[in-house]
């Protein structure tokens, strides 16, 4: 018990303290190391579009979509990792941390070894699926069947992470993602200008800097002396423990995965336009995934926070946590989104040459740059809600928010004007209103809670 609950130098305390202070401590590593993590694939999308041309640009970018939707399922089953140790932490349970630290490295390297196969054995159907244009198909084939050969790896370190998350520690998993992230970098170029490679050179400089964060983190963990020490011998899936991670991560993985599926649809109106308008809006994604991010620190913070005072049975402080995340997550969301509606040129400099593309990236960014403020009230309610455990509501909701809603728009709205900009305009009105749905459900679920005092 004593080894459970001993905190240490780079933890952050969850249960006491100031939670303004103690989520920005907990939150600014985290949000550096997802945009290194972003970083692995911006390098990709920016030497692609530099040093090589528009069509490596285009297949590196066609990819993005199914990157998203495959990586996202690993992303949630991290989530479910990061709630399952963090409430055995809150409750000061060791035997049940050591159970889940070591089923959930089993659970996760399988899942990425599934994910792996499916992108290699489908790639081809699913980027026809989307109508990738024929001068990018080949291109867009091969990297995304190296790309992932990183799943596996991925997956562990993901695991990896969420554990960390759990015991408060976030700027280790920073220091090993910068040591891969620089490595992914200096293999690009290396791959990309002396090797004279396209979009085959950056997806295999991805592949070695995963392997390379996922080896770092696994080390720290078999280093370990508290209840999160990895012990190779001692993995194996414990029933009961599955089940909690997987009850978090599956619903939480579903719910990445159909912000995909039904970006995918959006990706079929936009592969209506030129290949131009596609290279721009792929160069301007990067400004969402980078942004998404960046606000996901808070999130994971919400999920940690919320799940941690919840085991140790401090309910004054879930709302709290909640509320403090959500501010934080708008405040990057207004910052940035203004930061891009002046200075977007440069930004999508980064990745193309050509003024045409620039252009029509520009064209995505004044749109998107007031839209990223309302995402913070679907995704902080979201991720409180999974600290108390509820995680399928919450997947309900965003299927017929986003999902339904996105397909519904882009075959009535955007059939009927036909132009990019009702296109992008989806995205604010899908967030406002799934974002009132989870509100008005993470409400109604914390009563539940309080209420009946049950255990998870």
């Amino acid at each position: 018990m004593e080894a459970t609950q001993k905190k240490s130098a780079l933890s952050v305390n969850m249960t006491e303290g100031s939670l303004w202070k103690n989520m920005l401590l907990f939150s600014l590593p985290l949000m550096l190391t997802q945009v290194l993590e972003v970083l692995f694939n911006l390098s990709d999308v920016a030497i692609a579009g530099k040093f090589a041309d528009y069509r490596a640009l285009g297949a590196v970018g066609s990819t993005t979509l199914l990157v998203s939707l495959f990586t996202g399922l690993l992303i949630g089953m991290g989530s479910g990792v990061n709630v399952a140790v963090a409430r055995g932490l809150g409750m000061g349970d060791r035997q049940r941390v050591e159970k889940t630290v070591h089923t959930s490295f089993v659970l996760c390297a399988a899942i990425g070894v599934v994910l792996c196969l499916i992108c290699v054995l489908l790639a081809r159907p699913m980027l026809a699926l989307l109508h990738t244009k024929d001068e990018l198909m080949d291109g867009a084939v091969l990297y995304l069947k190296i790309y992932a050969l990183s799943m596996p790896a991925m997956a562990v370190y993901n695991c990896g992470n969420g554990i960390m998350s759990a015991v408060g520690d976030t700027r280790r998993p920073l220091l090993y993602l910068s040591v891969a992230g620089v490595l992914n970098v200096v293999l690009n170029l290396f791959f990309v200008i002396r090797c004279h490679m396209a979009a085959e050179g950056v997806a295999i400089a991805s592949v070695i800097a995963q392997c390379l964060s996922a080896l770092l983190i696994v080390l720290h963990l078999l280093r370990r002396k508290d209840a999160c020490r990895l012990e190779l011998r001692r993995l194996r899936v414990h029933p009961q423990e599955a089940r909690r991670v997987l009850a978090i991560g599956i619903p939480t993985g579903l719910q990445n995965a159909i912000f995909a599926v039904a970006n995918l649809f959006v990706q079929v109106g936009l592969n209506s336009f030129d290949a131009v308008t596609v290279s721009g809006s792929s160069a301007a994604a990067n400004a969402d995934t980078l942004l998404f991010n960046m606000m996901a620190a808070f999130y994971t913070g919400c999920a940690s926070f919320v799940s941690r005072n919840w085991g140790a049975g401090k309910t004054e402080r879930i709302v709290k946590s909640y509320l403090v995340s959500m501010c934080y997550a708008a405040g990057v969301g207004a910052v940035c989104g203004l930061l891009l509606l002046f200075f977007g040129r440069s930004f999508l400099d980064l990745f193309a040459n050509e003024t045409a593309v620039i252009d029509a990236g520009m064209q995505r960014l004044r749109i998107m740059s007031f839209s990223y403020v309302v995402s913070p009230l679907m995704d902080a309610s979201i991720a409180a809600s999974r600290g108390i455990g509820k995680s399928v509501g919450p997947t309900v909701i965003v299927i017929l928010g986003s999902c339904v809603f996105r397909v519904i728009w882009v075959y009535t709205v955007f059939a009927w004007l036909g132009t990019i900009t009702s296109l992008y305009l989806l995205y604010i009105f899908s967030w406002t209103i799934t974002g009132a749905a989870e509100i008005v459900y993470f409400r109604r679920s914390y009563k539940k809670v309080i209420l009946s005092a049950q255990s998870w």
